[in-house]
């Protein structure tokens, strides 16, 4: 089975997480798609297969060396982002791409153009697998699933090929940040691993934010605004005046490299209540406190103008900065560049601007850096991947394991 047909397969499963759920998946089609991969690692003669309560898939490929060697791993996770539905996804296959704009969908007037997304023109004569206008495709991240999966089979079905221990992990939820929560990484065994959850081919990262999620709950008090003089407090309007308190420059649209921010994503209001959701992002650590605590203090300052506990404040802390822990084993990054320049890729070694699993592995004692999936415009209806870059992200994996096996 090749690369594309496992991605076809694959995202024809619905996998969309689900922040607001409490159960580990967040959604019950992460398991239907966790048991099919396990069936297909079993199927391939692999004996050490598992699926815990939590849908997180294990599996051991093991070293036909008589030397020691790192037991190295493969990452990806199996859910989608709830950005937007994967139900009726209806895939296409353009082939051999001439450069113009692709109809997604004709109904709907949506297309997707090299005006928009120039990087569509890097990809000119190779195939590209589009969505419907509709729905995410859902390579991030189940081309990186796919492409785990082809290399597990090429390594099973060529025992000859010399390597070490080989450990394949699947992981759910990681779209809401939970993608480590449940991670046995002392089962997993592997010395060190990498996520396939990059974007465009040649993708190498190995820093990434430190992140932190903000809740708060602003209290007002309603009362008819016929008599409201000197009575009314409107949430809404201190939630306006506290996102104002923030630098307007330091937002995610005006930001780029190691440049962190404030964005508030999401704010529902009425009078008498306002809930405002920010996540707040920097790679810098000593920044990330600073940011954290201009929030804090902005809010303390509207407390002492409006009342205490006007407005109450939950930060958490999603995950850190993986450089930290990667940079002393960076010899791995190292293994993974040189395997690109091998292959013909150019490698692009920048910060994420988000974080991976890996993040929270790195400092669960797992280095994690991420690789390339291939896919772009991740998390919209534009989203597309090239078959030709998922190919290639399968010849690093196996390029990858060779050297560790030298």
């Amino acid at each position: 089975m090749t690369v594309l047909e496992r991605f076809l397969k694959y995202i024809a499963v619905p996998t969309t997480s689900d922040e607001e759920s409490t159960t580990c998946p967040s959604t019950p089609n992460q398991k239907v798609l966790g048991q099919m991969l396990a069936e297909e690692l079993q199927e391939m003669g692999i004996q050490d297969v598992s699926m815990d309560e939590n849908g997180y898939i294990m599996a051991t490929i093991p070293s036909n060396v008589d030397k020691e060697v790192p037991t190295i791993g493969f990452i990806a996770h199996m859910d989608t982002a709830p950005d937007l539905t994967t139900v009726g996804t209806e895939p296409r296959v353009v082939k051999d791409y001439d450069g113009s704009a692709i109809c997604l969908n004709e109904a709907k007037n949506i297309v997707l153009s090299p005006q928009s997304y120039p990087s569509l023109l890097d990809y000119v004569g190779q195939d590209l697998v589009v969505t419907n206008g509709l729905t995410l495709l859902g390579a991030d991240d189940k081309a990186g699933v796919a492409e785990i999966m082809t290399a597990a089979a090429y390594f099973t079905s060529n025992p000859d090929v010399a390597h070490g221990t080989i450990k394949i992990g699947f992981t759910p939820d990681e779209e809401i940040g939970r993608g480590a929560d449940h991670f046995d990484v002392e089962k997993f065994g592997a010395e060190y691993a990498y996520t396939l959850d990059g974007g465009e081919i040649g993708e190498l990262e190995y820093e990434s934010f430190n992140a932190n999620n903000v809740h708060i709950t602003i209290h007002g008090q309603n009362v008819h605004p016929g008599s409201a003089k000197d009575k009314m407090v409107n949430s809404m309007q201190i939630a306006m005046e506290l996102d104002r308190m923030l630098p307007q420059a330091q937002r995610p649209q005006y930001t780029e490299g190691y440049e962190g921010f404030f964005h508030l994503q999401d704010m529902t209001g009425t009078v008498e209540e306002t809930k405002m959701f920010y996540i707040l992002r920097d790679h810098d650590k000593s920044l990330f406190e600073k940011r954290k605590a201009l929030l804090k203090s902005s809010v303390a300052l509207l407390n002492q103008q409006y009342g205490e506990g006007t407005i109450d404040v939950d930060m958490k802390d999603m995950y850190y900065n993986m450089g930290e822990k990667i940079e002393p084993v960076y010899d791995i990054v190292e293994n993974a560049k040189e395997v690109m320049i091998e292959l013909g890729i150019e490698p692009i070694i920048r910060p994420i601007r988000g974080g991976t699993d890996g993040s929270r592995l790195s400092f669960m004692g797992l280095p994690c850096p991420n690789i390339f999936a291939g896919g772009h415009n991740f998390h919209g209806k534009h989203e597309f991947v090239p078959v030709q870059s998922m190919e290639k992200a399968v010849e690093v994996i196996k390029g990858i394991v060779a050297k560790t096996a030298e």
